[in-house]
Order: C-alpha cells, then sequence, then structure tokens
C-alpha cells in the first residue's frame, strides 16, 4: 500500500470535531473561532460558511485535541459564542466527509421566481435518479433567481435525462453539465442572431421597407417551426425585396434590437477569454455591422445580392442554413483551436437543431416547443445574459468585471 494511501486510511478513522457555529454574523467572527480553537492544537479538516440575510452557518472540522482536553475545548467554544450572542454545538465523530460519488455534475436551475414547490420537486427527482446533492448555492437573484446543485452519483447525461423534461412541468429552466476541468476551460459561444441575438426577424426589417411585411413574416414562421425546407422558404422571401435600393440596408441596421443581456453576454465571455461568434440565416449586411459593434470573433450568413444599387432578389454564396449552421461550428471551433465539447451553442429555431446538438452544450433560447424537447438545455426566460448562470458565472462576478473595467 503507498504512503498516501495509508495515509488516507488512518485519516478516515481519526477522531474529529466538527464544531457548528450560528447566529449574527459580523466581522472578525471566523478568526474569533479560529483563534479559540489554536489554544488546544488542533489541525483543520474542513470549513464550511456559508451567510445569507446576515446570519451565519460556520462548520470547522478539526481533530480532537490531544490528551484529556475535550472537554475544556467545548467548554471554552460555548464560552466564546457567548460572547458573541451565537449558538455553538460540537459533536464528536472520526474522519473526514465521505468521498463525493463518481459521476458528478452541475445542476443550474433558473426560476423567475424559483418557488419552493418547484425546488422541492426538482430536489425529489435527483434523489429518485440515484444522485445525491452535496451543495447548494446562489448564482443570482436577479433578473432571474439562479442555484446550482452540486450533484453526484450518476452520470450527467443520465441526470439530464432524468430532469431536463420535467423542467417545464417544475416551472423552471434546467442545464446539467458535467463537472470537471473543462467547465473553466477556455470555450467558445456561438449563437444565432434573429430572435436570439437580436429582438428581431431581419428580413422582416427588409420585408416592411418593400410592403411585403405579412407574406414574409408568414414563410419565416413556417420555416422556423420546421414546416419547410429553409433553403427554399430563403430563397422564396428573398425574391419579394428585389427591387430595394440598397440605402434599405443602413435603415434596417438602425432599427435592429440587441436582445435584453446580450452586451452583457458577450462583454462577460470575452472578459473570461471566451471566443464568441454568430451564424444566422439573416444577411452578413447584419452581421458584419453586429460584430465589429459588440467585438465577436467570427460572424456568418448569407449575402444579399446588390447589383447597380438596388437588391436583385436573390443571395450569393453559401447558402447558411440547418446543416450549415452545424458545419460552421465545427469550423469555428477548428480555428478557435477549441474541442467541440467545450463549445456552446444557443438558438431558438428548427434550423438551428444541429447546431444545438452539435455543440458540447446547447440552449434552446425562448425557442419553439421542437427545438426545447431537443436542445440539452432552454432559457425561457428574455435575458441573454441569464446563459452566464449555465456555465456557473455568477451574477456578483458579472458585476465585479463591470464595476473593474472601464466599457
Amino acid at each position: 500500500m503507498s504512503a498516501s494511501l495509508s495515509a488516507a486510511s488512518a485519516s478516515e478513522d481519526l477522531p474529529t470535531l466538527l464544531v457548528k457555529i450560528f447566529g449574527k454574523d459580523r466581522p472578525g467572527l471566523t478568526a474569533g473561532l479560529f483563534d479559540t480553537l489554536a489554544g488546544y492544537g488542533v489541525d483543520v479538516v474542513d470549513i464550511e460558511q456559508v451567510v445569507t440575510r446576515g446570519r451565519i452557518v460556520l462548520c470547522a472540522l478539526v481533530t480532537e485535541p490531544p490528551g484529556v482536553h475535550e472537554g475544556e475545548l467545548r467548554a471554552t467554544v460555548h464560552s466564546w459564542a457567548e460572547s458573541w450572542g451565537l449558538s455553538a454545538e460540537i459533536i464528536s465523530g472520526t474522519g473526514d466527509n465521505r468521498p463525493r460519488g463518481t459521476g458528478r455534475s452541475h445542476v443550474t436551475v433558473l426560476g423567475n421566481p424559483l418557488t419552493a414547490e418547484s425546488t422541492a420537486a426538482i430536489a425529489a427527482r435527483i434523489t429518485e435518479a440515484g444522485a445525491n446533492i452535496d451543495r447548494v448555492f446562489r448564482l443570482a437573484k436577479y433578473p432571474v433567481t439562479a442555484v446550482e446543485f452540486a450533484v453526484s452519483g450518476i452520470p450527467a447525461d443520465t441526470l439530464r435525462s432524468a430532469l431536463a423534461p420535467r423542467a417545464g412541468e417544475f416551472g423552471v429552466d434546467i442545464a446539467v453539465v458535467a463537472a470537471g476541468l473543462q467547465r473553466r476551460a477556455q470555450r467558445l459561444v456561438v449563437m444565432d442572431v434573429d430572435s436570439t441575438l437580436i429582438q428581431d426577424e431581419v428580413i422582416e426589417l427588409f420585408a416592411a421597407h418593400a410592403g411585403c411585411e405579412a407574406e414574409v413574416a408568414r414563410v419565416t414562421e413556417s420555416a422556423m417551426r420546421g414546416e419547410l425546407d429553409f433553403a427554399q422558404s430563403l430563397h422564396a422571401r428573398v425574391a419579394l425585396l428585389a427591387g430595394l435600393d440598397a440605402s434599405v440596408v443602413e435603415k434596417v441596421r438602425a432599427e435592429v434590437r440587441l436582445t435584453p443581456g446580450a452586451r452583457t453576454l458577450i462583454r462577460t465571455l470575452k472578459r473570461l477569454g471566451y471566443q464568441v461568434g454568430v451564424v444566422s440565416g439573416g444577411f452578413t449586411q447584419v452581421t458584419d455591422e453586429l460584430r465589429e459593434r459588440l467585438g465577436l470573433d467570427f460572424a456568418a450568413a448569407n449575402t444579399l445580392e446588390i447589383v447597380d444599387g438596388r437588391l436583385t432578389g436573390r443571395v450569393t454564396g453559401e447558402i447558411v442554413d440547418r446543416a450549415g449552421k452545424a458545419r460552421l461550428l465545427r469550423r469555428f471551433a477548428e480555428q478557435a483551436g477549441v474541442p467541440l465539447a467545450q463549445t456552446v451553442a444557443i438558438g431558438d429555431g428548427a434550423n438551428d437543431l444541429d447546431m444545438l446538438n452539435t455543440a458540447g452544450l446547447g440552449v434552446a433560447f425562448n425557442a419553439k416547443p421542437v427545438v426545447r424537447e431537443a436542445a440539452h438545455t432552454s432559457v425561457n426566460v428574455p435575458f441573454l445574459d441569464t446563459v452566464l448562470y449555465l456555465l456557473g458565472i455568477t451574477r456578483e462576478e458579472v458585476e465585479a468585471a463591470d464595476g473593474a473595467v472601464e466599457d
């Protein structure tokens, strides 16, 4: 048996004390507790501290003091706690916390609001699936309540299958990702544009200037529901724009409205070293401007043909359709030097499905039912920056980064 294994086995039998302190939080409390324990020559095995609405729960797992000083330690800790207006509990035992099970996952839950009923249902479903909840903490309190469950015991894919289909029933959004170093590794995030990065459908903005908005909107909806072949519907819609003056491009660019949270999402990802791109069934006349304005690393879309200052009603070059979006995700990942397992794709329509399923994490954003059912997870609140919580980034970290850097 190796020295490390021998040490681990010995530590399992080592007498330990769990010291629990709870009450009103104040500066110096943690230092005061450990200063008190230091007088008895104990070693620190584990520490856990949580502060909620100004109330602290501080747990210290320490080795049993040498000799016959345990009773004295207990009396001293209780006396110290009383002097601070706190409660104390000391429990004897052996060893450290039991090791976490294999198959570790992060389960992120977004609620608006997050009810006690839905939280109970999620916790029960995790247990029924054969997993254990090791830790729970809050990622954000606005614009939605986001909490993360650290779970172990079963593979992430198994847990996702148990939870994701019932997210709607629970009234929340749920994402399950495997734990590990890859979660903190540099990633590539690629998103759709129309009704994802922006609130609009770009072709409908062009159509409004051509007087055929209603007709184009009907074809767009059919295509997004997967009822029509995207390439055919694209050609049919673009044909209705024939004859428009090219000056309409600048007008449409000015009309584009970013989705709430879009700037925050991209800004935060870029500060963390992520690369960010867009793929769109829309048009480069808009995505190129978005790339420049938002500092995107990649952008691809269809291109409206313009001849003699007017739209011809045709597109040029490679069509960015459902298969094309997945192909571009792979291309961007290769150029970025990021494995597909570390890519995130975000979209809302049926033509995003191949891309969502190709990515390591596919997020359906306010999507059609067929897309929500097929994606790894879904977000059904109108704030694009909530995707950050699925990556384990807290609201406090976002705001701290904003406060530290002048935009």
